[in-house]
């Protein structure tokens, strides 16, 4: 189980600073990727937001790495557990505006059962 929970947690810090870079490299399409509805046109004002975004996500990626490379699989669990939070809360933000339902679902809220599912494996493998 702790195996599957370090290749998971690999994996999603891999997919958050891809995302966390591409809100900086290409914040509008990043945006309109992320599902909210209404979202307005690129400017400079919403780059700058972007990439505060991005910033964060990078951030936590990165935590993850630590994480791994430092602290033992329980904690790593916990903190997913933790983690999982910010998709779930994408995911609420996505529907409260009223983006694509299949978006908020099938890309925040699977993430956020992933998160969920990989913290799970880590902190039930911990001796």
């Amino acid at each position: 189980m702790i195996q599957i929970g370090y290749v998971l947690s690999g994996l999603i810090a891999a997919a958050i600073l891809f995302l966390g870079a591409r809100f900086w490299s290409a914040p509008a399409a990043a945006s309109a990727a992320f599902g909210i509805a209404g979202s307005p046109p690129p400017s400079t004002g919403l780059t700058a937001w972007l990439s505060v975004k991005g910033t964060r996500d990078i951030a936590s990626g990165l935590f993850v790495i630590l994480l791994m490379t430092n602290g033992p699989p329980r904690l790593l669990g916990e903190f997913m557990l933790v983690a999982s939070l910010i998709a779930f809360g994408d995911m609420a933000t996505v529907l409260r505006s009223g983006g694509s339902r299949a978006l908020a679902f099938g890309m925040h809220g699977l993430t956020g059962l992933v998160i969920v599912a990989t913290g799970a494996c880590l902190i039930l493998g911990a001796p």
